[in-house]
Formats: structure tokens, sequence, C-alpha cells
């Protein structure tokens, strides 16, 4: 082997061979031949010295000349060209995707123009005597006392209060009647005023009733309004303007069936409204009627473009269950004003708890919350109060606690009622089955899904103890609404409809066995006596 050739030893010892294959030891203290271990081979590699050290290898790459050289070449040259022409297809075939991907996704719908009304429940309070007396002496509620109620009625997340008449009405006499002063018992003009501001904080509006003979027989002094520029007139369009600019959100007038020339005086008063909705601040008119809104007034609700809606009712011939309901809804969307409808459960101003039986108190619950339009609730239904009883029926004080007078007042009240006596605000916010509770899961459903706030409505079923609508918007979760009328037998329901899957999810029961988030068929749907059902269903299902 020449020097040239020659490989650096290394040792690799050999301690792994079996026992029996090892060479026989020398003797004991004696080395082996030629000094090295038995067992032991001496290699030697490149990359050591003669002594046994790690001799550094030294690379280098192509310098600059030869990497130009070399990157000048056809070959390189082609290569470089091909991934140039690779690189650029490629970022055009993804640009190409995108734009096929925008094109073909379903489009959004636009949504629609949503005031405050529009955005969740009106509460009506209506004379404010029964609802809280700040003062604590007297028995009779005040405007301060719903001031001071403020925060326990933003749990319910309403968007309008709607309170009154306040005004100083003799009773029949248009000449005693002043419909710009409150009457001293309910506060001043300061103490509404500072209402007004107490719930704006809160984003609640004041909607005040200023029906004019609120304490007669004949609520519009008809004698008086037979011409369009009758005094009264005159007085009720001033009232009008005094209060939208003192800051009320709305005025309601009840009683409008009787108005004689109502088609003469209503674009008036729509009007005045419409003139006070400037810079960001949407008023509305709200009009009602003790009879369901005839054509007419529905023809009105069409044709104007601002803020206008009329009452209508879940029950309007007794205190049985309207089996008219759903040909009235179907009616109303025949004049495109479903959505300037006003729902509420009764014509007169009174307790749904009075008018129903108690299993059903969660079907006109879920009704109102659930149809287009506007829901109404009258104080204490959220709770489920009845009224005072005798004729005309009374309405109760509201029971907030179970402290004295169900904390409505420290003074004495002119009344009780013992069909309430276990019932209050409290107590039953602390339930999470509670009537209450239902109430502010439905306010809050219908204030975050749009199939709910604004979603399109599609009629399922309707019987004459069952009904069933679907509410949908664009590619939002969808919802479907069915309820038993009969609050003592079973009924079964029947889904067949080509926008709804056959299996949807329980949002929502009265049927304690029906279990939240459950799966049910709604082709073969049996309700429980008084069931009142919410299902959902995804978008696309």
């Amino acid at each position: 082997m020449t020097q040239d050739t020659a490989l650096d030893m290394k040792d690799v010892e050999l301690n792994e061979i079996d026992p029996e294959k090892q060479p026989m030891a020398a003797g004991a203290g004696e080395s082996p031949v030629g000094g090295e271990k038995n067992g032991v081979v001496k290699v030697k590699l490149d990359d050591e010295d003669d002594d046994g050290g790690i001799r550094a290898t030294k690379f280098t790459g192509l310098s600059k000349e030869e990497l130009l050289k070399v990157a000048g070449t056809p070959g390189w040259v082609r290569v470089r060209w091909a991934l140039l022409v690779l690189f650029w297809l490629g970022w055009a075939g993804m640009l190409a995707g995108a734009v096929v991907i925008i094109v073909q996704a379903p489009r959004c719908r636009p949504l629609p123009a949503m005031e405050w009304w529009n955005k969740g429940p009106l509460y009506q309070i209506g004379d404010p005597a029964t609802f809280q007396d700040a003062e604590g002496q007297d028995g009779v509620g005040d405007l301060l006392g719903i001031q001071n109620r403020l925060d326990s009625l933003s749990t319910l997340k309403v968007k309008g209060l709607m309170i009154g008449p306040l005004h100083i009405n003799d009773k029949d006499d248009p000449s005693l009647t002043r419909l710009k002063e409150i009457e001293k018992k309910y506060g001043t003009l300061e103490s509404f005023k500072s209402l007004l501001e107490a719930a704006r904080k809160k984003s609640i509006q004041i909607i005040l009733d200023l029906t004019p003979n609120y304490k007669g027989e004949d609520v519009w002094f008809n004698n008086e309004m037979k011409t369009p520029d009758s005094i009264l007139l005159t007085q009720i369009k001033d009232a009008m303007n005094f209060w939208y600019e003192n800051g009320v959100g709305g005025i309601y007038i009840s009683g409008f069936e009787r108005i004689q020339n109502a088609d003469e005086i209503l674009p008036e008063l729509q009007n005045i409204t419409a003139n006070h909705s400037t810079d960001g601040k949407a008023r509305v008119l709200l009009i009602a009627s003790n009879e369901v809104p005839n054509n007419q007034i529905l023809d009105i609700l069409n044709d104007t473009t601002s803020g206008i809606l009329g009452a209508s009712y879940l029950l309007s011939k007794g205190n049985e269950s309207d089996k008219t309901l759903g040909e009235r809804i179907r009616h109303y969307q025949g004049f495109g004003v479903q959505d300037r409808i006003l729902w509420t459960v009764r014509p007169q101003l009174g307790h749904m708890a009075s008018a129903v039986k108690e299993n059903l108190l969660r079907v006109y619950q879920l009704l109102l919350f659930t149809l287009q339009g506007t829901p109404l609730t009258v104080y204490g239904d959220e709770i489920g109060l009845k009224d005072l009883p005798g004729q005309p029926a009374r309405g109760p004080y509201m029971q907030w606690d179970d402290t004295k007078n169900h904390g409505f007042s420290e003074g004495s009240v002119s009344e009780a009622n013992d069909l309430n006596m276990n019932i209050s605000f409290k107590a039953q916010e602390d339930d999470k089955t509670s009537l209450l509770s239902q109430f502010k899961r439905l306010s809050e459903f219908r204030g975050k899904e749009r199939s709910l706030l604004h979603g399109d409505f599609i009629l399922l079923h309707h019987t004459d103890t069952a009904l069933a609508f679907a509410r949908v918007w664009d590619q939002n979760e969808r919802f479907v609404s069915v309820v038993n009328f009969s609050p003592d037998t079973v009924t079964e329901v029947s889904i067949v409809h080509e926008e709804i899957p056959e299996q949807c999810s329980v949002v929502m029961s009265s049927d304690p066995e029906r279990k939240e988030g459950s799966s049910v068929t709604v082709k073969n749907l049996k309700l429980s006596a008084g069931e009142a059902l919410l299902l959902k269903y995804p978008y696309g299902a």
C-alpha cells in the first residue's frame, strides 16, 4: 500500500465476540504479543491524523463565476422559465376558483329596515296606579315608580313601555279634557321627562296613550269629531306635537273603530308622526280597536311609508281560542301588512291569565313572540297575574316580591287579589321553568334570531285545535312553532312541506317530558294538552 492511499488506523474493539471465540489470554500480568490487547484491530481513517486527532475537512461550493456559468446553460434557463410559467398558472387558477366560488355562492338577502319597535316586545303598563308606588304611602302607582322598576323591565328586553292615558279628562266633557296636562296623582311633566331620560339610557322608548275620553263611554267624543277641522281634532294634533317634542317615542290611540271619519283623520295623525321622525329618532303611531282591523285600516297601514302599527288579537271572540287566527294571518299577508301588526292577546286591556286556562298561557306567549309583527304584552302577563273580579274586571297591582303588598307599596292598597297570592316577579325570576323565564328566553330569541326578527312566514298546519307555522330568513337557522289550543286533549299534527325537514330539534316545550335538544319527527307529531312547542332546523337541511 503506497503512502498516498494509506489509511489511518483506528482501534475497533471486538468486545462483543462470544467467549468461546476469543483468543486465549496471556498469563496474568503479561501483555499480549506486540503490546496490544487480545481482540483489538487498528483501522486508520481519512479524517484522523497519525496521532489520532480529528483532521478538519474543508468543503468549498461553486464560485460566483462558476454559478453564473452554470446558470446560463440552456437547461437551467428552460427550468427557470418552466417554474415561472407554473407559478403564474397556479396563481391564475386560484384566482379563477375564487371568482367561481363567489359567483356560484347564494346571494344574501338585503336586511329590511328595522326600527326599535320591530326589534323586541312592547310592554303595556297602562294606568301607572297599579304598577309601582314610589312614595310608598298612598298605595297609588306613579311615574317615579315606573322609573324605579326600569332595571327589572330591562331584563325582559322590552323596547317600549306603553303608559297612560295620563292626561286630565273629565268624563264625557271635551271642554275639560286637557291632553297636555298630567294628572297630579301620577306626577308632573318634570317627572315624566325624568322617566323618558332614564328609559332612554336603557334603550327603552316611552309610548304615550293619548285616547281622548278614556274615562267615558265614547272615547272619541264623536259629536266633536264629525269634521276634519273640529276643535277636538286640533287639540289632539297639537297634543301629539307637544309630546313628540318632549321626547316620546310613540303615540297610542285606542277605540279607533268608533271614529266615524277614521279614513280622513288617520292620515293626518300619521303625517304628524312622520314629521317628527327625523335626526335618527324614529316615531311610531299605534292604533287599536276592539275589533280586528278592517280592510279600510289595513289599506292605510299598507299605503303609509312611516311608522304605524295596527293592533290585532290572538283572541277576538270572548275568551275561547280563536279558530280564525290562521285565516286572519293570511288576510294580513294579502294586504302586505303582516309586519305592521301589533299582536296582543285580547281587545280590552286585561290579563292573559284571566282570558285563557293556565296551561295555555305558554301557548299564547309563544305565539306573541314568533308571529310576524310586534308583540305587545300587558304588565303582569309575564308572570301570569289575573284580573280582580268584577264587571268590568280591574287590573291588579303588580306583584314584585314577597314583602308587604308584594313590593308594590309600603302603604295600604285598595284591594288584594287572592288569585295572585303565590305569584311574584322575584319568585319566578329564580325559577328556570317559570312562565317568566320562558318570556325572557323568547324575548331574547326574538331579538337575536333573524328568522324570528324579520323572517318570512309559512303557514304549515291550521285546524280548530292546532296551529303550526315556520319563520325563515335567507341562510339563517329556521324555526317552527307548533301549538295545541286544546287544554285537555292530545292533538296530532302532521307537517309535510318542501321547506321543512322530517327531523327538527326542540328549542323549548311546555311539556316537561320533551327534552330540549332532542329530535322530533314532524310528520307524525303528537302534542300534549296545551303544549307550546318551538323547533328549529338549519338552513339547507
